[in-house]
């Protein structure tokens, strides 16, 4: 049978090791209950930690799906607003035009007002064609400038706008939607946009030319279908759009919940288990106490 000594440095020691152990539990306990996390650093659960990380990731990209869809919805509504507007505007242009096509009751200077209000129309559009969107022309696609149409109704940057390249944003997974429409797509192109038509109307009017008051008519109707067309294609690219949002809002809160369970602590577990592990160190230090009581002796020994 073989006996193995224990001399007093190696209880001491022992019984220091333990404590030290115990402190680090409470530690441990304490630190959890104050940070409210379970994991503070990777080494407290590593396996914890690699799934928390992937967890983040995974709900980053979902947050900034949802601001791309906020910032989409918000042009979207900006560009639908503006259509509603100039649908309305082409519209009484429409109505003008058939009031200029009744040659009984129209005399000169009835013909002369009627092309005043055509001209503020006008105005208005190309106005309208600069609405900007967080100081982006929304009529302008891609490009640098901050107007889409020059005052005279013309591109302000041929080179670019009508040239295919649309806004896009990131609104899933894999799904990209173009959020912008670029003027010629709305407004038509020279000599036949609605600038030019509505230019075309004016000097009808006052010149009382019937043919080009009639071809106004039916211009500014096809006008009007187009612009009608174009909110319609917005419509539906708004709801593809706040549907996509409401899937990653909930995806965001299901990441959400599902990182709190890797990483939040329980505060009632965490409160009983600090209590716990207080006791055990007071009472390991007690049992020390009582144990080590080493004397002068015990050192001469």
């Amino acid at each position: 049978m073989t006996l193995v000594r224990m001399t007093q440095n190696m209880l001491s020691h022992q019984s220091f090791s333990g404590m030290q152990s115990a402190m680090d539990r409470v530690a441990k306990a304490q630190e959890q209950l104050t940070t409210g996390r379970l994991i503070n650093r990777p080494s407290d659960d590593p396996t914890g930690a690699t799934t928390a990380m992937r967890i983040r990731s995974s709900l980053s990209n979902q947050q900034q799906f949802v601001r791309n869809a906020d910032d989409a919805v918000g042009w979207l509504d900006q560009t639908d607003g503006t259509l509603s507007t100039m649908g309305d505007q082409v519209s009484r242009a429409r109505d003008i035009a058939l009031q200029g096509a009744n040659t009984g009751a129209m005399g000169p200077e009835a013909r002369a007002a009627l092309a005043t209000e055509v001209d503020q129309i006008r105005a208005g559009l190309i106005s309208s064609a600069n609405a900007q969107y967080l100081d982006r022309p929304i009529f302008g696609g891609v490009t640098a400038g901050s107007k889409a149409y020059n005052p005279d109704g013309t591109l302000a940057d041929p080179t670019t706008i009508g040239a295919g390249a649309g806004v896009v944003r990131t609104i899933a997974e894999g799904a990209r939607v173009r959020i912008d429409v670029e003027g010629p797509d709305v407004f038509g192109t020279s000599p036949n946009s609605v600038f030019d038509r509505l230019d075309a109307l004016s000097t009808a009017l006052k010149t009382n030319d019937q043919a080009g008051i009639s071809a106004a008519v039916d211009g500014l109707k096809t006008d009007g279908d187009r612009i009608a067309n174009v909110r319609s294609d917005i419509g539906a690219r708004t709801v593809r759009v706040e549907n996509a949002r409401s899937v990653a809002d909930s995806a965001t809160l299901t990441l959400k919940n599902a990182l709190s369970e890797v990483e939040n602590v329980d505060l009632a577990k965490a409160t009983v288990e600090l209590g716990l592990q207080s006791v055990a160190y007071q009472a390991a230090l007690g049992a020390t106490s009582k144990v080590l009581q080493p004397s002068l002796l015990d050192f001469l020994r």
